[in-house]
């Protein structure tokens, strides 16, 4: 077991930049034994007047897109070209069957995993909604803390984590293929009404064309959306990870994004309404947990949930009688 230390040693380490010790808190909030939750709680309330001055990027896409190809161009044009600090959290999917988690980020972006300016923290999703680690919002925190200006949060693409990003974000990019069948199906209206922008990745070689065409159908269907509360008309662009190309203006889409939500208090109100909603997910959570560690519960679920099953009790009849045991 790697060593612990003070609060106070794990703040001053992370508000100095210090990356083992990033890690070693990043490791703290993902730990579900009680200690470390404690600890990791004491490191982020010291270390959180210090938070909140980065840009918080989610980006997810369809199978195949290649988010990481992506992430690993888009974040080098950010540290390069525009002279930021970034940490990618890339949320890997966990085997339902093992447990086991794939981690395989790091080696799928290579280049920028060398580079002294960025930082990748591969995360198990577990079996938190969507995909997404229960710790990731405050991974945010800690990565605001040592200093980074920009922090892109990869989902798994699956299921409900579009939603959980979409939560802890301030801006969402959506990453589409073209020439793949008809470009409107299979995608779920409610992830294209969260997205900010979409890009329409791998626009090179014989795509190009392609690529053009989608990008009009896509601009088509969001115009059909109603405008959001954000006052921004999402975006269409078509890039190229291999070639380098669209890169800067997808960057430039996002500051045009932040100019104007910072400007009419749409930013600022949507970290505050975050910020509550963080609360009451880890009440949920904390309550969950409660639930599922109380003696009695674990004595009595096995029966009842049995009963459940082969249709001898209700569900609802079923949960009234194990809420009552805690």
């Amino acid at each position: 077991m790697a060593k612990r230390f003070s609060p106070d040693k794990y703040a001053e380490g992370i508000l100095a930049g210090d990356r083992v010790l990033l890690s070693r808190a990043i490791t703290l909030v993902e730990s579900r034994l009680p200690s470390d939750q404690e600890l990791a709680q004491q490191v982020i309330n010291l270390v959180l007047p210090h938070a909140g001055n980065s840009v918080r990027i989610g980006i997810t896409g369809v199978p195949g897109v290649g988010k990481s190809t992506f992430i690993e161009a888009f974040g080098s044009y950010v540290i390069e070209e525009q002279g930021k600090k970034l940490a990618v959290l890339a949320i890997d999917p966990t085997s339902q069957r093992s447990g086991g988690s794939i981690l395989g980020d790091k080696t799928r972006m290579d280049m920028l995993a060398i580079n002294p300016k960025a930082y990748i923290r591969p995360s198990p999703a577990g079996k938190s909604l969507g995909g997404v680690t229960r710790s990731t919002r405050e991974s945010i925190i800690l990565c605001e803390a040592a200093g980074f200006d920009a922090i892109i949060v990869e989902t798994v693409g699956v299921g409900q984590s579009e939603t959980a990003v979409h939560a802890m974000v301030d801006y969402f990019l959506l990453l589409m293929l073209a020439g793949a069948g008809d470009e409107l199906q299979g995608i779920k209206r409610g992830i294209m009404e969260m997205a900010d922008a979409i890009a329409i990745t791998k626009a090179d070689g014989s795509n190009i064309n392609k690529a053009k065409s989608a990008r009009v159908e896509y601009q088509n269907a969001l115009h059909l959306y109603p405008l959001s509360a954000s006052g921004w008309v999402p975006q269409v662009s078509i890039c190229s990870a291999l070639k380098n190309n669209g890169l800067d203006s997808t960057w430039h889409t996002i500051e045009e994004y932040l100019q104007l939500t910072q400007s009419n208090g749409y930013f600022d109100q949507k970290r505050r309404d975050q910020n509550l909603q963080w609360m009451y997910e880890a009440i949920r959570q904390s309550l969950e947990e409660r639930f599922y560690a109380a003696q009695q519960v674990k004595e009595q679920l096995p029966g009842i949930a049995s009963a459940v099953k082969e249709g001898n009790k209700s569900a609802f009849a079923a949960a009234a009688e194990l809420l009552k045991l805690v």
